[in-house]
């Protein structure tokens, strides 16, 4: 694992980004504005759910928010990436890097399950969405600040 770790390290868009006094902080500012964006579309879905926003209709609110938390989801994976790249062995060996991981496969999870249970054009009526609301609420949130940590504590 080391080796291939390395490798990534090694590679030659890895040590051009690495080397750039522009590149690396734009890539940096971009996975940034993505998970400002993802969290911001993920807590307005998960307080409609829990009751916020009444005024707006339901369905056509959820998948706005679906779609953009989707695609930020898709920037924030592909800028993290790179960022990753960068310190690949360094950043794999750190236990708050790997609890980060951990949290977004469980958010991933959920908002899977949460998809498929808060279909149709009806406002759910508690239950197991609601659980699933709240318990994304604390994992994306979760996700944020060892993100943050990894920056502290390497």
């Amino acid at each position: 694992m080391d080796e291939f770790l390395a490798g990534i390290e090694q590679l030659a868009f890895v040590r051009a980004l690495k080397a750039s006094f522009v590149a690396y902080p734009i890539v940096n500012a971009l996975h940034i504005m993505s998970i400002g964006a993802l969290l911001t579309s993920v807590w307005l879905m998960d307080l409609r759910v829990l009751g916020a926003f009444r005024s707006l209709p339901y369905a056509a609110f959820i998948a706005v928010l679906r779609r953009t938390a989707l695609a930020t989801f898709a920037g924030a994976l592909a800028t993290g990436s790179l960022l990753f790249s960068v310190r690949a062995s360094e950043y794999a060996a750190m236990p708050i890097f790997l609890a980060k991981m951990t949290l977004i496969l469980l958010a991933g999870a959920n908002f899977l399950v949460f998809m498929r249970r808060a279909k149709g054009g009806d406002e759910p009526a508690g239950g197991t969405v609601t659980i699933l609301a709240v318990l994304s609420l604390v994992l994306w949130t979760s996700v944020l600040f060892a993100g943050r940590f990894i920056g502290f504590l390497n």
